[in-house]
């Protein structure tokens, strides 16, 4: 298989390039460095450097002969979506509009979106949220996904390509960005190695679903080999409360007796997430295999020795 991945210089994308060169796969990465980091690409990749909203995107997506597309790069921050919107759909609305538009032009027969079941979904009462539930992002990054999945649709229907979107859970592991806003997993964990105090948002009750990188990767792949279309929920239809989540991870570095702060609560932050997962069972033949704890502690180690 030879696949181009979009953002492969970040923390889901550069684990998604080494299980498919693991496997075999040549691979193209297209990551603007923005928030990606070069060293987190294997060497035995081709890389380019680019954002995915310009035309050389669309040069090399026709100069590959890909037989898939993965496409994960975005803005990924909810906070500096709803600080900045207009910079947020650029990246994330315009910039998947290019990706697919340059799919078509190339003719490249499969895409795998990285879609968002923590914000396109909004606060429900339906918990796990299927996803046939109605979609009601609360941030405009949740609208740019949204957008992008219609977009996607749209392209299938009128353009004969097979799109599918992967609703991603709140995903967490090794190489998550401890430094932005997002990935509070890697924010608590180096703050707690560090010695230094950690703050949650309002009272720490909200929930999320967390669903380790490498059961993301494994659900991309298996994506790409299947026939399935329209969006697929990628959680673990458990729910974990940020106080909950951040005794844990004091747990795992070795300081229990840890406390954190209480800051207020930020906009368009949800309350309650979790996600159903029998569709990605059924047409996938996927499910999560890391628990929350392992992966907390492969998470935590990791950073103790980076």
């Amino acid at each position: 298989m030879n696949a181009l991945v979009t953002g492969g210089a970040g923390f889901i994308g550069s684990h998604l390039v080494d299980a498919l060169l693991g496997e075999g796969h040549a691979v193209t990465v297209v990551d603007d460095l923005s928030r990606g980091k070069r060293e987190q690409v294997d060497r035995s990749a081709t890389f380019f450097r680019c954002r995915v909203e310009d035309r050389s995107f669309v040069d090399i997506a026709c100069d590959g002969s890909f037989d898939v597309l993965f496409h994960l790069a975005a803005q990924i921050d909810v906070r500096v979506s709803m600080r900045d919107p207009l910079a947020d759909a650029r990246a994330n609305v315009l910039g998947t509009v290019n990706v697919l538009q340059a799919s078509r032009s190339a003719g490249i027969p499969r895409v795998v979106f990285a879609s968002s079941g923590g914000t396109v979904y909004g606060d429900t009462d339906t918990l796990p949220t299927p996803e046939s539930h109605q979609l009601e992002p609360e941030s405009a990054y949740g609208a740019a996904k949204v957008s992008g999945e219609l977009y996607g649709e749209m392209f299938d229907r009128i353009a004969g390509l097979r799109f599918v979107a992967l609703r991603y859970a709140n995903v967490y592991g090794p190489r998550q960005d401890p430094y932005g806003e997002a990935g509070v997993v890697a924010i608590f964990a180096s703050r707690l190695l560090a010695g230094e105090t950690s703050v949650i948002n309002g009272d720490g009750l909200q929930t999320r679903d967390y669903v380790y990188v490498d059961d993301v990767v494994q659900a991309n792949l298996a994506a790409a080999a299947s026939d399935a279309r329209g969006p697929i929920n990628v959680g673990t239809q458990e729910a974990t409360d940020v106080n909950s989540l951040f005794a844990k991870l004091a747990g795992a570095c070795g300081n229990g007796a840890a406390a954190a702060t209480h800051g207020p609560p930020k906009d368009g932050e949800q309350r309650r997430s979790v996600l159903a997962i029998d569709r990605a069972a059924r047409d996938l033949g996927w499910q999560p295999r890391v628990d929350i704890d392992s992966g907390l502690r492969r998470t935590v180690d990791h950073f103790r020795h980076s």
